[in-house]
């Protein structure tokens, strides 16, 4: 083993720098070790985690789909079945994956709990097997995991996760994955509004701004609302539904709101609210009109919170109404204005390439689907997805291409 000589010359700061680092490694060696130490059992209800679920997710950099009120308004709404997998060391937990199992077309797919509704994942993890990233030996996890999901599922899928996420590497990095073909967006925070608009084309911005206001003014007037009563943000979320539901008509296009299970699961999360963590599962936002339309809802945004972390889930907007107004980018203003000074240091608008997004976010970050078959069925089901998912890729990637697919989409329906 090499050893390193400690310069009699240098300084205090570098004598520590050193320690930090070897600290550092030695936490990353003790986890790779202890790989082979760690337990992973299987649970097929969400109760008995509760509390160490929720000690998990008190860190801030833990996803909000992860977390336990997020994924029991889903289980609550699906009845799906779990496999929610909890890693154990030395009688501590190591980890938490929330996962349930999706049929399909005769597979037994696990996936996050969600998953179709969630913008970012990072699954659940202790402190320093977060810190471990890239040093645990992914082989013997893979092995682990294949073995604890064996007899209930053909494939793990984790979709959505990005590598790095806030200065973190995943400790999934060294799983087989596959990028997915759609990024999401961010917004950084800074002191002052006016600081986080100079990361953007803010004179324009500013001058666009000025415009809108006028035109809503001539209309007769506006208001921006987060409505505090329980019943009045249920009502707005049906509204939602009515709006987006005619935009997918519109576009000929499925709409991905329309089934009842959906539905009841954002309707619960509403009601999931704690403000001593500064959580909340949904809360609908609106820019309402005065004068002769007055009441009207022109534009209506569903946004939730973990800690630090706004994310932007969907939006819709009256397209009858105010249409010279962009009313939809008029409503993130006042959304991204008004957190300010609210203790948000990121605004996430979630995954997806549009135009409005990039106009807004400065950071684009990739992410990537863990994409482990666990029978010899999956072995077929992820190959297949990796076709899919790099084929999507590629289209998206080509925007002539993507708007000749998106319209085939909308002719076959």
């Amino acid at each position: 083993m090499q050893t390193q000589k400690l310069d009699v010359h240098e300084q205090p700061s570098d004598k520590v720098a050193l320690a930090d680092m070897a600290m550092s490694r030695l936490r990353q060696l003790s986890m790779k070790l202890a790989m082979a130490e760690i337990d992973i059992d299987v649970f097929d209800a969400m109760q008995p985690l509760e509390d160490d679920w929720r000690a998990l997710e008190r860190d801030n950099l833990q996803s909000l789909h992860q977390s336990y009120d997020w994924c029991a308004a889903w289980v609550s709404a699906f009845q799906r079945p779990l496999a929610i997998l909890k890693g154990t060391h030395a009688g501590q937990t190591a980890f938490i994956l929330p996962v349930e199992i999706v049929k399909s077309r005769g597979l037994a797919i696990a996936k996050f709990i969600g998953a179709d509704h969630s913008n970012i994942n990072t699954g659940l993890f202790s402190e320093s097997f977060a810190e471990s990233g890239g040093s645990i030996d992914a082989g013997k996890f893979a092995g682990q995991l294949q073995q604890a999901l064996r007899g209930q599922a053909d494939l793990l899928l984790l979709q959505n996760i990005p590598l790095e996420w806030r200065g973190r590497q995943t400790p999934l990095t060294g799983l087989p994955m596959v990028q997915n073909q759609n990024h999401a967006y961010q917004l950084p925070f800074f002191s002052t509004f006016e600081e986080t608009l100079k990361q953007l084309n803010a004179k324009n911005r500013r001058k666009k701004f000025r415009v809108q206001s006028k035109r809503l003014e001539a209309a007769g007037g506006f208001e921006y609302v987060i409505p505090e009563t329980s019943e009045e943000q249920h009502r707005l979320l049906d509204i939602f539904f009515r709006l987006k539901s005619a935009r997918f008509a519109s576009l000929g296009l499925p709409d991905v709101f329309a089934d009842r299970e959906t539905q009841a699961f954002l309707h619960g999360l509403l009601d999931r609210v704690d403000d001593s963590r500064q959580y909340f599962g949904l809360q609908m936002q609106v820019l309402r009109l005065k004068g002769a339309l007055e009441g009207r809802i022109a534009a209506i945004a569903g946004i939730s919170r973990k800690g630090d972390h706004i994310i932007c889930q969907f939006g819709a907007i009256d397209e009858e109404l105010v249409p010279d107004t962009s009313p939809g980018e008029f409503l993130y203003w006042q959304t991204i204005s008004g957190l300010h000074g609210k203790g948000v240091a990121l605004f996430d608008f979630g995954l997806g390439d549009q135009t409005y997004k990039r106009s807004w976010a400065p950071v684009e970050t990739a992410h990537y689907d863990v994409v482990l078959p666990v029978s010899r069925f999956g072995v077929l089901a992820g190959a297949a997805h990796r076709v899919v998912t790099r084929s999507k890729a590629h289209i998206k990637a080509r925007p002539k291409l993507y708007r000749f697919a998106q319209g085939v989409r909308a002719r076959i329906g």
